[in-house]
């Protein structure tokens, strides 16, 4: 059996500083407000990503969140258009003899988006995470 020595003296140093910065509901009350604007932002952009025809496919998108589980902390984009799939991946004409590229309007939002979440995060939530880490 092999036996091991850990001095957890600085952990629970860091422990200490850390919870008396880390309120949950502060932590939580910024992080959504950081969250709303990711799903705000997230919806101007995927709209004006999506091709219009009749309107509709633009119209039906929605979104639900911030929804926190655990350690998760998700927004959910969607559009339940029947034909929204085909659009966004790609189809074959009616004939199968030809291929309509895919327009990609959902994955070059959260393409757009990744770029700019640091300048969506709140300063609120900026100023805890450095509270955390310092």
């Amino acid at each position: 059996m092999a036996g091991f020595e850990f001095d957890d003296a600085e952990i629970l140093s860091w422990m200490e500083r850390v919870g008396s910065k880390a309120e949950p509901s502060r932590v939580k009350q910024s992080m959504t407000k950081s969250m709303v604007r990711v799903k705000t932002q997230s919806m101007r952009s995927v709209k004006s990503n999506t091709p219009v025809d009749t309107g509709q496919l633009r119209r039906a998108w929605n979104a639900t969140g911030p929804s926190i589980s655990g350690a998760a902390i998700e927004v959910e984009i969607a559009n339940n258009t029947e034909y929204a799939p085909f659009v966004e991946f790609g189809h074959r004409t009616r004939g199968g003899g030809g291929w309509v590229p895919g327009v990609h309007m959902l994955t070059d939002s959260l393409k757009e988006i990744e770029g700019q979440l640091s300048g969506l995060i709140t300063p609120e939530f900026q100023r805890v995470l450095e509270d955390l880490l310092n």
